[in-house]
């Protein structure tokens, strides 16, 4: 069973809303509006995968907040209208974010923190149980390889109390590395048949970020450009990267999912259709399904003025 047979398969991610933000009202009431999803529509997706903070989530003291869930389901109401899918994809918990300037930090050996992220999950799975339209995605991009045998354990306590409301929503799970495909052999075996891999591909790093102002390595000064023809980015060089993911999905009967794929903005607006070209060619072949990065600024905009001459030919390979 793909992923494609739930009815998702290409879709586009709205970071930047509820997360990575300063959680301003005015960010989160208008970075994204109801005529954005006309748009994403118009591109012809089939769902988005909407990033959220714990803090929008939960108050202070951890308790679930209510008026954080209202903006989702605002946002879900939205797609349906549309009949646009939604994933759901906790970004940050309490205690870990994939940036380490978060400065989150002590969830993976904190029974407290374990405990809210499962609540949490828990009251996500209670308003958002509608597995038609609405798929869960546990927490994003583990970093450490040395916490992998915590975040099996952690995520299949998760799965088992979403299980107990939820038994039939689509849940998505990621290793580390940043989702890193080539660490997807090391998730346990899938709970059921509803467990799907995720990983992310920002591969290679030095032409999808190339410039990036985060990246402390010189390598990615903000002066230096990198041609697409500098690269060896072919479709052969995706197939090697995804090849110990696709095998272990094979082998587990679940299938994949790239919940982030994309080019910064440094990148020449012809470069981006080019490696969005190639990796797709690889995705189609192997009915991988995907969510680019990202719909509106955070550096790799899809929908923002740079990309105005190629769009209609860049939409065709998201």
């Amino acid at each position: 069973m793909q992923m494609k047979d739930f009815g998702f398969y290409r879709g586009v991610n709205l970071g930047g809303w509820f997360s990575q933000c300063d959680y301003s009202r005015e960010r989160l009431d208008h970075f994204i509006e109801e005529k954005d999803i006309d748009v994403i529509a118009g591109w012809g997706l089939d769902h988005v995968r909407i990033p959220m903070d714990y803090n929008v989530l939960e108050k202070e003291d951890g308790s679930l907040n209510p008026e954080g869930f209202d903006r989702i389901a605002r946002a879900v109401g939205w797609c349906e209208k549309r009949g646009l899918k939604v994933v759901l994809d906790l970004h940050k918990t309490a205690g870990y974010s994939f940036d380490a300037g978060e400065n989150e930090g002590g969830f993976f050996h904190s029974e407290a923190y374990q405990e809210r992220f499962y609540r949490l999950w828990e009251g996500l799975a209670a308003r958002f149980n509608e597995p038609d339209r609405i798929a869960f995605e546990l927490l994003n991009e583990v970093t450490d390889q040395s916490v992998i045998g915590e975040w099996n354990r952690i995520a299949a306590e998760c799965i088992r109390r979403i299980r107990q409301i939820a038994p039939k929503s689509l849940i998505l799970v990621g290793s580390y590395w940043n989702n890193s495909p080539a660490a997807v052999k090391d998730l346990d075996l899938p709970a059921d048949d509803r467990v799907i891999y995720n990983f992310h591909c920002y591969d290679p790093l030095d032409f999808t970020h190339q410039g990036a102002t985060w990246i402390p390595d010189p390598a990615f000064d903000p002066g230096r450009r990198v041609a697409f023809e500098q690269m060896e980015i072919t479709p052969e060089y995706f197939e090697v990267q995804f090849a110990s993911a696709i095998s272990t999905a094979a082998e587990r009967g679940t299938t994949l999912y790239c919940g982030e794929y994309g080019v910064i903005d440094k990148a020449t607006p012809e470069d981006t259709v080019k490696w969005f070209r190639t990796i797709n060619e690889v995705f189609e072949k192997h009915q991988i399904a995907r969510s680019a990065w990202s719909y509106r600024q955070m550096d790799f905009g899809l929908s923002d003025a740079r990309l105005d001459g190629v769009r209609d030919e860049l939409i065709k390979y998201l």
